[in-house]
Parts: structure tokens; C-alpha cells; sequence
């Protein structure tokens, strides 16, 4: 397995600057990453050193490794689900509560507002990180081998792989499934071989890695809605002049938007993909979805006892 090794930048130019990510180069998280670097080099020129690591997962990491790569200075900025940083920054886990955004504008005013400014004071108190916005994963919907789920008793007994995160866990507890946490290449392999049932991701996400050729039922549940932190080393971000901090603070403010429009059109492509594989598409009605969002109702006060917090407090805010 060839490892990375952590960046020793000098005084001396150029400044090593590694993008890194966890997604195939064709994604457009890893055509954001390019999109960064080369805005960087454009107007930075022999100052800096850019180089990417698109998908880490090809050196025989896990996702998961994403955080501590950045944080030992082995990538300079990358980003991860925050769904994985809860276990460090439990109160990251007020964004995984379900159904708390309607759609994609209302996330996005929010993770880019106070809200996001919330997370990132969190995040930079416990992390060796310098957030410098969000990436979008999007809503996240449930995909399974066995049958179609229109409600919540389809979830029973089933089997479901969710990400680290102590909320998701209690958000499928309540909808009766089995709920798995597990990095993305364990579940990978679980889903090739059948030892799981069912996983919930967003469209895109469920056709990059292939899930659509073992899974036939997909329910557009629209339950999480999740965001990428991008995460900068702090000790290189320190080291480096204002000039360069402030072009890739540009730089990526301009990626986030470029990247929020590829992952529209990746939903786009990703649908026509499983209807074009022949999966079942089960889109919920109103009355159905309400279900839903009813027998998860109990875990917005216990939240709200958890972490002292009111989510629909701060997203007014």
C-alpha cells in the first residue's frame, strides 16, 4: 500500500498544497478539488505546489482516514462527511437529526450562515482544522435487496449500514430497521455479498459505487440532509503568507457553489442511471412521508436534553 507522507513545507517556495478525497475523479467532489487547485495555480503560479489525491481509498485507506490524514498534515485540505467528526464533536450531531431541512436552498443558506459558523467554532476547538466552508452531500435516501419501503414497518428487522453517527443510529432504531454503522469500504463489501440488506445515501453516492447493481428498491426518503466539511491542515494554513490564505479561501467559496451545481446534475444522471439498470423508484407521497417524520418525532427533544441546543432554534437564527 503506498502511504502519505506529511508535508514538510519550508520558508522557502513553493508551498506543497495536496488536495485529497475519497470519490473517483469523475465525481464532483473531486471535480471541485480540482477546481480549487487550479485557481490556485493560476493566480499563486511558482509560489505553490499542487497535487491531488482524488480518491484515497485507491491507496488502501478507508474514508474514515480522511480526518486524520489532514489533521497530521499528510493532506493539506480535503473534505469528509460530518457525520464522521461526531464521535470528536458530539454536538455535530444536531445536523444529522432527520427531516429538519425542506430542500437544498434552505441547507445551503444555513451551512453557509450562522449555523455553519456554529459548526466550524465546534470543529476548530478539537480538530487540528481550519473549516473552510461545505462541500454538499446532499439528501440522503434508502436503497435495499429485499422490498419496497413505503413506510416505516418495511423497515423492520432490516439490516442497514448508516454512517458514525450516534443520531442516525437512533433515527433508524425508531424506524425499526437494524442499523449498522460502518466505514464506506466495509459496506461496500457487505452489500456484494449480501450481508446487509439495505444502506442510505444520496442518489449520486448509491451509482459511484456501484450499490445500484445489488439494490433493486430505492426510496426517495429525502431523511438526512448532509454536508462536507473542507478541512485545511491548521499548521500549514498558519504557515502559509495572506496572500495564499486568501486566494484558497477564494478559491474554495467559488468551488463550494461549482460543486453544489455538479451534484444537481449528478442526481439527474444518477436517477436515469437506476431507471436505465431497472430498479424500482418509490417515491413517497405526502401522506407517507408525514409517517416518517412522525415516528422519529421522539428524538428532537431528546436532542434538544443531549445537547442543550435547539436545532430549529439555530436554523432560524
Amino acid at each position: 500500500m503506498k502511504t502519505l507522507n506529511k508535508i514538510k513545507n519550508t520558508t522557502k517556495n513553493p508551498f506543497k498544497i495536496i488536495l485529497g478525497g475519497y470519490g473517483p475523479p469523475n465525481t464532483s467532489f473531486s471535480k471541485a478539488l480540482k477546481f480549487i487547485g487550479e485557481q490556485i495555480t493560476s493566480q499563486l503560479g511558482q509560489d505553490v505546489d499542487v497535487e491531488y489525491v482524488f480518491n484515497v481509498m485507491d491507496l488502501g485507506y478507508k474514508s474514515e482516514d480522511i480526518i486524520k490524514l489532514t489533521e497530521e498534515g499528510k493532506l493539506t485540505i480535503s473534505y469528509q462527511s460530518s457525520s464522521y467528526l461526531t464521535d470528536a464533536i458530539p454536538e455535530l450531531g444536531l445536523i444529522d437529526l432527520p427531516f429538519i431541512f425542506e430542500n437544498n436552498n434552505q441547507a445551503r443558506r444555513n451551512m453557509d450562515g450562522a449555523l455553519g459558523k456554529y459548526f466550524n467554532t465546534k470543529i476548530e476547538k478539537k480538530m487540528n482544522f481550519k473549516i473552510l466552508g461545505y462541500f454538499e452531500n446532499g439528501f440522503r435516501h434508502i436503497s435495499n435487496r429485499i422490498k419496497p419501503i413505503q413506510k416505516p414497518e418495511d423497515l423492520n428487522n432490516i439490516k442497514i449500514r448508516i454512517l458514525p453517527s450516534d443520531i442516525h443510529k437512533r433515527t433508524f432504531d425508531l424506524l425499526g430497521s437494524t442499523p449498522l454503522k460502518m466505514d464506506l469500504v466495509e459496506a461496500i463489501e457487505r452489500i456484494v455479498n449480501g450481508t446487509i440488506d439495505a444502506q442510505e445515501n444520496p442518489l449520486a453516492n448509491t451509482v459511484t459505487y456501484g450499490v445500484h447493481k445489488y439494490h433493486k428498491y430505492h426510496t426517495l426518503s429525502n431523511h438526512f440532509y448532509i454536508s462536507r466539511c473542507i478541512m485545511c491542515n491548521l499548521d500549514q494554513y498558519l504557515e502559509w503568507p495572506e496572500k495564499i490564505k486568501n486566494v484558497v479561501k477564494k478559491a474554495i467559496k467559488d468551488s463550494v457553489g461549482f460543486q453544489r451545481s455538479e451534484a444537481e446534475k449528478e442526481t439527474i444522471i444518477s436517477y436515469n442511471t437506476l431507471i436505465k439498470h431497472g430498479c424500482e423508484i418509490i417515491e413517497l407521497n405526502p401522506q407517507q412521508s408525514k409517517k416518517f417524520r412522525e415516528t422519529v418525532n421522539p428524538i428532537y427533544n431528546e436532542a434538544k436534553d443531549l445537547f442543550k441546543v435547539d436545532i430549529f432554534d439555530l436554523i432560524k437564527q
